[in-house]
């Protein structure tokens, strides 16, 4: 037998770089399937409840509006149910991401432990679970309230797609930075939703951009989300240009984010998988 280096591995113990990408994957789809049984195959109702909570919305502030309001025609369009699903529902999108991802490393754990599995993997199998869930959500109520009353919109796929994109992407990048710092100051989370509850009057949900003041405009355009919600409402209504929207704004954000919050993941999660 030939002399061999003292380094030398035998080809049969030597860890096979070409397997590592399908690990992650097989990772990956193993916990979205958790996932998916542990968050909607244990309660009544299931994938029921991902439905009907936006449709609950859409259908009391459509009534507050149009009855008690009494203002019948929106910003945009005919219809004010249609305009506000336009502008909630992909709000919603970037909300439910955030929660989740905020929530990847205390959820995970326990499996979090094992060498096998990544911080990454359970960050991006939320992610992936969450987009197919709220876009399915989006596409059946757009449909059934373009079915049910007159709409005059025309969905253009490319821009709602991009403006799902968007709320996924500036979602998980601030839940990265809030997986790590929720969990290590429990009061944070109390301070991140008192300071975020405004958002949802200020990013265009119930309004157009166009209709602020011009000085309100300057500072509203420094808003990300105000930007995803006229993308999704130019994906509905031919008529609305929504000039002001910067897709590279949002997802430079959204890098940025995620960038800072991997960093700090990579360097102090073990600390937080570890606490009791």
């Amino acid at each position: 037998m030939k002399n061999r280096p003292a380094n030398f591995i035998p080809m049969a113990q030597r860890p096979d770089r070409l397997t590592q990408p399908w690990r992650t994957i097989r990772s990956i789809i193993a916990l979205i399937l958790r996932e998916m049984t542990t968050t909607y195959g244990r309660s009544p109702g299931g994938y029921i409840w991902a439905f009907l909570e936006p449709i609950g919305s859409i259908l009391v502030l459509t009534l507050v509006i149009s009855l008690g309001l009494r203002l019948r025609q929106p910003s945009l369009g005919v219809n004010f149910a249609m305009f506000y699903a336009t502008g909630v529902l992909v709000f919603g999108m970037y909300q439910s991401t955030q929660s989740k991802v905020a929530k990847s490393i205390s959820y995970s754990r326990a499996l979090l432990r094992y060498q096998s599995v990544r911080f990454f993997d359970t960050i991006i199998a939320r992610v992936i679970l969450n987009f197919i869930t709220q876009a399915s959500v989006m596409l059946i109520i757009f449909a059934v309230i373009a079915g049910f009353a007159e709409t005059r919109t025309q969905m253009d796929f490319r821009f709602v797609l991009l403006a799902m994109m968007m709320a996924a992407a500036l979602g998980a990048g601030l839940g990265v930075i809030n997986a790590l710092l929720m969990p290590l100051f429990p009061v944070y989370a109390s301070i991140f939703g008192i300071l975020t509850t405004p958002l949802f009057f200020t990013s265009g949900v119930l309004f157009l951009y166009e209709d602020l003041p011009s000085g309100a405009q300057g500072v509203a355009w420094y808003n990300p989300l105000i930007h995803i919600t006229a993308m999704m409402r130019h994906g509905f209504y031919a008529q609305y240009d929504a000039e002001f929207v910067s897709p590279m704004f949002v997802f430079t954000i959204s890098l940025v984010l995620g960038v800072i919050g991997f960093a700090l993941i990579s360097r102090y999660y073990r600390y937080v998988v570890d606490r009791s």
